[in-house]
């Protein structure tokens, strides 16, 4: 009887430390995934804020986000130029990188030979591994002069009479430009966005495309109404993934962009971003009020990114209602 007591004793001693255990478990990975997830967003937000509180209050909010003028001396500032740059070349490297993205998934997931495959997205993820100062580096000594020399002069020969169009393409070509920044920053989230959208298109049930097939659907049919249409929250994770990865891109971008505070006129025009704004200048902050016009420019950049980010995802609900229609 003693040793069944004991038995029984060591039983429940052993089920309190493990509900004790699973307790701690639970709230510590509760309080990590909401400090993560909210909590840490929002206390960055109210940092970048109380750091801005000077600029906030000597330029307000409507004058600083539509102000173009940027001079540390005068301490007169606006971040127009800078959000402006930020926002164009985000849309436009998406915009080049999307469809390129959308094809390695759909090549990978149907198309290719089952040994094909790995060494194709082998190939792609490694874009991801090389650091952003690489490819800063590669687009200004390689990229940057054949864009130059060759790209940009075609553009301009074939594009520049089109009527609007043409506008896009004018000034000199110098490869230090939007369209060579964006066409850099397409290539370095391609790799996240083409991840994403492939492993959607894997969890497609093979069901659905077998019977796509048995009604005698093509491989683009079954790709183009089967497939997309089922992944299109993936596909929009993918493009909300690369956006945030392009807004807060800044060495490649500081090497690319010229750092020119004014806003592009066209697309072979230098401009300037806010990460590079930062990157550039804020060793060189030396009054209160250019500091805290920097903080403020980072405070901008967090709300821009939340926004995009925001209106993205709104776009894709839209689109998968198309599609499910």
């Amino acid at each position: 009887m003693e040793n069944v007591a004991e038995a029984q004793k060591s039983l429940r001693e052993i089920k309190t430390r493990g509900e004790f255990l699973e307790r701690f478990l639970k709230l510590s990975l509760g309080f990590w995934a909401l400090f993560s997830g909210l909590l840490f967003p929002i206390l960055a937000g109210l940092i970048l804020l109380y750091e801005a509180r000077l600029a906030i209050e000597e330029f307000g909010f409507i004058h600083f986000l539509t102000y173009t003028n940027w001079d540390p001396v005068q301490e007169d500032f606006g971040a127009a130029t800078m959000i402006f740059g930020t926002v164009v070349s985000t849309i436009l490297s998406m915009l080049i990188a999307a469809p390129v993205a959308i094809g390695i998934a759909i090549f990978i997931t149907e198309l290719a030979p089952n040994w094909f495959k790995p060494i194709v997205s082998t190939a792609v993820e490694l874009l991801a591994a090389i650091p952003s100062i690489i490819y800063g580096l590669w687009g200004f000594f390689i990229l940057a002069p054949i864009m130059a020399t060759k790209v940009e002069p075609w553009l301009q020969d074939k594009l520049g009479d089109v009527p609007l169009v043409g506008k896009l393409f004018q000034g000199a070509p110098t490869g230090v430009d939007v369209l060579t920044t964006s066409l850099v920053l397409s290539i370095m989230i391609i790799p996240f966005m083409a991840a994403v959208v492939r492993d959607a298109f894997n969890m497609v049930p093979p069901i659905m495309k077998e019977s796509a097939y048995g009604l005698g659907a093509t491989k683009w049919e079954v790709i183009r109404q089967v497939v997309i249409p089922y992944t299109a929250s993936g596909i929009a994770g993918g493009l909300i993934l690369s956006a945030g990865r392009a807004l807060g891109e800044t060495m490649a971008v500081t090497f690319l962009a010229g750092n020119r505070p004014e806003i592009p006129k066209s697309l072979l025009e230098p401009f300037t971003t806010i990460t590079v704004a930062l990157a550039n200048q804020f060793t060189e902050a030396d009054t209160d009020v250019y500091l805290s016009a920097l903080y403020y420019a980072g405070l901008l950049l967090y709300l821009v990114s939340f926004t995009m980010l925001g209106i993205a995802k709104f776009m894709v609900l839209r689109l998968e209602k198309r599609w499910k229609v």
